[in-house]
């Protein structure tokens, strides 16, 4: 049973990592989306990787890594972990830099409600009678903005949540910690990063030059961009629970519409508006529950 200061911490972190997602992450990726959407997520790969490297040394934690390695299970998962998280950045870097914002914020939508059902059936995590209306409100909201204003799911919101519930759900299961767990994850794909971006460089595709000093160091930058985001919002997890972070992680697509629709003038109209009404609704509920539990 988690005491009430670990569930307050955990829901704090959590709306940190979720406002650095939707906000600043936001900004910073669809600022660098002229590189294109392969080299920006090598970018955001390799630099995640170094700065994680990094943090290991200054914090002294090569014990703790190294010891990740005796432990095949582990390995396995945090294999499987590293891929999903690859994917998602994939796919929301690719829908940054192709102005489809809506539909990668349509995805994270979804990813809550996914998340509080693979911590009911796989974790046990209890469903409370309130949080079965948030739940189905929820639902019909999502439901009421595909049929309205999609007409039918697009397939990059749909990736973009299957492949964020499940790492969540892989992470929640290993029992490691949230930074080593990263760079294990990213030291998976690191041989496959450099030898895609050997590729671009090759065929003079790469926009990333040292000769450019400033520019260089704007890519660089995609590391902590990925890293402090995801460490906060790992260690919600971790703290209380996946449904509980799930639904405080509305944060990122609620503001990821406010700036497609002020920032980017994306379209917003009655049908998203009643859908992204409705979800708020949601929320208030479930997370008013948590907090008469908690």
């Amino acid at each position: 049973m988690l005491s009430k200061n670990q569930f307050n911490k955990g829901i704090i972190l959590t709306a940190f990592g979720s406002f650095w997602w939707g906000f600043i992450g936001v900004i910073y990726f669809k600022y660098i989306a002229f590189a294109g959407h392969i080299e920006v997520v090598l970018h955001r790969s390799a630099w995640t990787t170094v700065m994680l490297i990094l943090t290991t040394i200054i914090l002294s934690k090569w014990k703790k890594f190294s010891s990740v390695f005796k432990d095949k299970k582990k390995i396995m998962m945090l294999f499987l972990s590293g891929l999903l998280i690859f994917t998602n950045w994939a796919v929301w870097i690719y829908a940054i830099g192709n102005d489809q914002v809506i539909d990668a914020s349509f995805g994270y939508f979804i990813m809550p409600i996914i998340s509080v059902f693979l911590g009911y059936f796989f974790l046990k995590e209890e469903l409370s009678f309130k949080t079965k209306i948030s739940l189905l409100i929820v639902t019909i909201s999502i439901l009421y903005l595909v049929i309205s204003s999609f007409q039918s799911i697009p397939w990059v919101g749909l990736i973009v949540a299957l492949s964020w519930s499940f790492y969540n759900l892989v992470r929640k299961k290993i029992d490691v910690d949230t930074d080593i767990g990263l760079l294990v994850e990213s030291l998976f794909i690191f041989p496959a990063v450099i030898f895609a971006f050997y590729l671009i460089v090759q065929n003079d595709l790469n926009d990333f030059d040292i000769s450019n000093v400033k520019l260089m160091l704007i890519f660089m930058l995609a590391g902590p961009m990925t890293v402090i985001p995801l460490y906060l919002y790992v260690r919600g997890v971790e703290l209380c629970g996946l449904g509980p972070t799930g639904m405080v992680f509305y944060i990122t697509p609620t503001l990821q519409f406010l700036l497609g629709y002020f920032l980017y003038n994306e379209e917003l109209d009655i049908h998203k508006l009643i859908s992204f009404i409705l979800i708020w609704i949601a929320v208030s509920i479930y997370l008013k529950d948590l907090y008469e539990k908690n």
